[in-house]
């Protein structure tokens, strides 16, 4: 009777630990599962990674236009180091990441301009691209995010593509060496022929990082439940900057989102600073935006943590960067 009652406690206690395993599954799957279908980490599929974009022989270069018009100062700032033709050539197929985190008005600075996204297409068409792609995973309903804020409309009037989010879109990407970007959903569908990249981003203050510019711009290539990234989000754009190697880089200071930043929502939250900024590195870009932003450097530790990866130098200066004065 002894060795029968100490059986069935045995049993027992086996169907205890099968039953949290099963149960720390189910949580596991729980965790895992995304109510907008994207992909998420643990899902058997096959991982990716973005490839260096860069040119070698465009490294260091940098270029700052001051002026009310956004395709001036662009055209400007681009011809000071070599002009469009020097980073896309015939054939080549562009994506334009943008900034269409939200479906809010261009006045309010919250997403990147469309009359930056048309001159933008505008440049890459002239200097030869065979194609150029336009997209983002916004955190409001992609197609409201970029019809409300211009860009849709924008993009495709100038013969570009807009691709939106789909679940087919997305692969699973590691950052070597990353502690939070690891088999994590990324929207890969755009680059999956694409030879060149350029990133459009508007000067913005951020409640948690304290700027949004050009590295926090990659946040969008992002799927899954990413808010979770913004608990370090220091280490996060340091990731995102590790991640993504861009061909160039347009920061839109324009009109600067100062505070209340992502999303502001009042005029009074802008300051006319008209500038352009057109660089290969995207760490000295967002360097001189900090000046725009009226921030220190301290203030924004992403910056030098990316400098400390490789990823680009915060010293703009170093850069000898074209300066260019009241275009019109």
């Amino acid at each position: 009777m002894e060795k029968s009652n100490f059986n069935r406690r045995a049993f027992i206690l086996r169907l205890l630990k099968a039953g949290g395993v099963i149960a720390g599954a189910g949580a596991a799957g729980f965790l895992f599962y995304d109510p907008n279908g994207l992909p998420r980490p643990g899902q058997e599929m096959a991982g990716v990674y973005l490839p260096d974009f860069s040119l070698p022989e465009q490294k260091g270069k940098m270029a700052v236009a001051h002026g009310s018009d956004r395709e001036k100062t662009l055209r400007a700032a681009l011809d000071a180091i070599g002009g469009m033709k020097a980073f896309v050539q015939k054939g080549d197929r562009v994506v334009l990441k943008v900034n269409a985190a939200f479906a809010s008005p261009a006045a309010i600075s919250a997403t990147t301009h469309p009359d930056l996204v048309e001159a933008a297409v505008r440049v890459c068409f002239e200097a030869g691209a065979a194609s150029v792609i336009v997209t983002d995973n916004p955190i409001n309903d992609p197609a409201s995010c970029f019809s409300l804020t211009g860009i849709g409309p924008a993009a495709r009037s100038s013969g570009a593509e807009v691709m939106l989010p789909r679940e087919d879109l997305f692969r699973p990407v590691t950052v070597p060496g990353a502690k939070l970007i690891r088999n994590w959903p990324l929207l890969y569908g755009p680059f999956a022929s694409a030879n060149k990249l350029i990133g459009l981003a508007p000067i913005k203050d951020h409640h948690r990082s304290g700027a949004s510019m050009t590295m926090k711009n990659w946040y969008g290539l992002l799927g899954g439940r990413r808010n979770i990234f913004h608990q370090d989000i220091h280490t996060t754009i340091t990731e995102l900057a590790q991640m993504a190697t861009p061909t160039l880089v347009i920061l839109d200071g324009t009109v600067t989102m100062m505070q209340n930043g992502p999303t502001g929502g009042s005029f009074s939250d802008l300051k006319p600073t008209q500038t352009m900024i057109v660089s290969t590195d995207p760490v000295a870009a967002d360097a001189f935006g900090a000046t725009l932003l009226e921030r220190k450097l301290s203030e924004l530790p992403h910056i030098g943590r990316a400098e400390a990866a490789g990823v680009g130098t915060a010293d703009y200066h170093s850069l000898s960067p074209e300066i260019l004065s009241n275009i019109s």
